[in-house]
């Protein structure tokens, strides 16, 4: 017989002291029956948060759905069933008392929060953890320091495996959405919601007329009507070398492998999303030492967006959301994970793969009902990531622009263009979250139009730019799988002494009814910062008309390019608003004044042969991935 579900009952802003005397913000929402709570011990699900613990959380929103749950809807789905779910607001925000210094005090907080908890009558040991985003973030710093009740976690787009290397910074160059996000919650922060005044400057301020007007200085930025938002905004931003700085607890989690606590975890990130290095980094490094199981789950969505089958212009198909593949909904994999490992329940958990991905692609690539591009794709598994069967191909890139597996010509010769950093290749969509109102992420055709920042020729394609140099394939004659990690490896020389260069991978469709012109949808992309081709933690400028080999690690994939598709890589040295701009000059970062026009050259011949290993996998050696169970 099905026992009869609690009701809740909640206590709201419960201020739960850390070990600075700083207290924080909690409402604990409890089983209770006929309107009292029950006087026994549960399981306990904490998610903090700096978005406001009595808010909607926009991810929190099932298939078919269009209005987010307050947290404490979200709270009601697991009580009944015998959870106590704790939501937090993280230090300086909202409720909580204290300064905000963004992900430097989440370690410690979450583990004294977690260590309160676990003091608690109510509490029977028992503590998992969940969030999207930043309460990722949370989760995983507080994890980093063990504490001994944390029992299961699911980490939903987050948890910085090396925020040096993903997500603050990448390739040496500084994330954007670190600004966009700094700039939007700096609304939000105790000072502008005490402060008209304060709050009146910022809502008059136009984030995307800043974005025309690089480099800023600290003070002088729209940022600067909250002094400690630009405060931590410029120390992530000047920090350019991989110094003490980014070993950090909160940002660093490779660094606390060993000490990270051993408990059951999902991490979970998408294509799109900006965690994706994150999430596979922690994966491999975390399951290597640890007893877990530590699982991996890698969508075709936005960040966030698992209850969405698309991502900007392009759609993946019915069998890409969570909700009815890998689970009822979002909800009910939660708390199938948590009920396996917390309570017992023998749910079919335990058997399920340790690696499931979407393998984009496959789709017909024509115009939707929605009028998306039917890109479409499938689930696959796999017991580890890299998935066992990859077998890296090297693809070189040859003069006249082919993408080719045999080797460049001997005397083939070098190609340069201008890289004007008053005039960058401006970002379309991609691995990008928190960019509003100045960038969104996802899936796009490469081609110029108004809704972008920075596009200049509405309808031109970005291969058209002189700035963009293309090499492809001819079409394929088969379908080609990949499924990894890519990785660049180009010969450059410039005639400045710093400047950049950034790489791109596409797919691109040939030409049908709706799309006369073909598509060209962008799978990853990445950068390098040249002053860091050597050593992430010590910068060394070029000497002008040196050739050096340089490494650019896009983000993992996997896609399907389908026979009579070309597989292209774009090579420039800008993508902004992604990317903070390099001036050329050398100046430190996020200290410049001044800008030069680059000429950058990258070498395709035989003995400086610059090309892209590609993660391929036949296609007999793609798992699919059965139906999840209850479904």
């Amino acid at each position: 017989m099905q026992a009869i579900a609690y009701e809740v009952v909640a206590e709201t802003d419960v201020m739960i002291a850390m070990r600075d005397g700083v207290k924080l913000a909690a409402d604990i929402y409890r089983p209770a029956r006929a309107g009292k709570a029950v006087d026994e011990p549960f399981p306990v699900i904490l998610e903090r948060t700096p978005y406001g613990k009595q808010r909607a959380s926009r991810s929190e929103v099932d298939r078919g759905e269009t209005k987010p749950r307050l947290r404490a809807e979200v709270a009601a789905q697991f009580v009944p069933d015998g959870y106590i779910v704790i939501y937090q607001d993280c230090r300086g925000r909202h409720a909580s008392e204290g300064e905000f210094v963004k992900y430097l005090s989440d370690g410690e907080d979450g583990y004294d929060t977690v260590r309160w908890i676990e003091k608690q009558s109510w509490c029977n040991g028992k503590v998992c953890t969940m969030g999207l985003s930043y309460a990722a973030h949370t989760q995983v710093a507080l994890a980093c320091l063990a504490p001994k009740s944390l029992s299961a976690m699911v980490v939903d787009c987050g948890g910085f495996s090396n925020a040096y290397q993903s997500a603050i910074r990448s390739g040496g160059a500084f994330e954007m959405k670190q600004v966009t996000w700094a700039f939007n919650q700096a609304k939000e922060s105790v000072l502008a919601q005490s402060d008209a005044g304060v709050r009146e400057a910022l809502n008059a301020e136009d984030l995307c007329e800043w974005f025309k007007r690089m480099p800023w200085v600290k003070g002088q930025s729209p940022v600067k009507w909250a002094p400690e938002y630009e405060d931590y905004l410029f120390e992530q931003w000047t920090h350019g070398e991989f110094s003490e700085y980014w070993r950090q607890l909160g940002i660093y989690t490779e660094g606390w492998y060993e000490e990270y606590a051993d408990v059951p975890q999902i991490h979970m990130s998408s294509w799109y999303d900006a965690y994706v290095r994150t999430a596979t980094d922690n994966y491999m490094g975390l399951k290597r030492i640890k007893r877990g199981p530590v699982r991996l789950i890698m969508g075709p969505w936005t960040h966030g967006d698992r209850s969405k089958s698309w991502s900007g212009d392009v759609d993946f198909g019915e069998a890409s959301p969570i909700d009815g593949n890998l689970a009822k909904n979002w909800t009910e994999l939660r708390r199938r994970w948590f009920d396996y490992w917390v309570r017992g329940i023998d749910n079919g958990v335990g058997q399920e793969p340790s690696v499931r991905l979407f393998l984009m692609g496959g789709g017909t690539g024509r115009k939707i009902a929605s009028g998306r591009m039917d890109h479409g794709g499938r689930w696959i598994q796999g017991d580890d990531w890299p998935l066992p069967a990859v077998r890296p191909a090297r693809f070189y890139l040859r003069e006249g622009g082919e993408l080719s597996k045999d080797l460049p010509a001997t005397n083939a010769r070098p190609i340069s263009f201008d890289y004007d950093p008053s005039n960058p290749v401006p970002t379309m969509g991609g691995p990008l979250t928190s960019g509003q109102p100045v960038f969104e992420g996802g899936g796009f055709d490469q081609r110029e139009h108004e809704r972008f920042f920075g596009c200049k020729n509405p309808g031109m394609p970005l291969s058209a730019r002189p700035d963009v140099l293309v090499f492809e394939t001819p079409p394929l004659r088969e379908d080609v799988a990949i499924a990894g990690p890519v990785t660049v490896k180009l010969y450059i020389s410039s005639n400045c002494i710093d400047t950049d260069f950034t790489a791109k991978l596409i797919d691109v469709y040939p030409p049908n009814e709706d799309y006369p012109r073909g598509y060209a949808l962008n799978l990853c992309d990445g950068i390098l910062r040249c002053r860091y081709r050597n050593s992430w933690g010590q910068a060394r400028l070029m000497t002008p008309g040196t050739v050096y080999e340089i490494t650019i690690e896009p983000f993992a994939t996997c896609n399907l390019f389908k026979a009579g598709h070309r597989i292209r890589l774009d090579v420039s040295s800008s993508n902004f608003p992604r990317f903070d701009l390099n001036w050329n000059t050398g100046e430190p970062e996020g200290r410049a004044r001044t800008r030069k026009i680059a000429t950058n050259t990258v070498y395709v011949d035989e003995a400086r042969a610059s090309h892209v290993v590609l993660p391929l996998i036949a296609l007999n050696d793609l798992q699919p991935l059965p139906r999840a169970a209850g479904l």
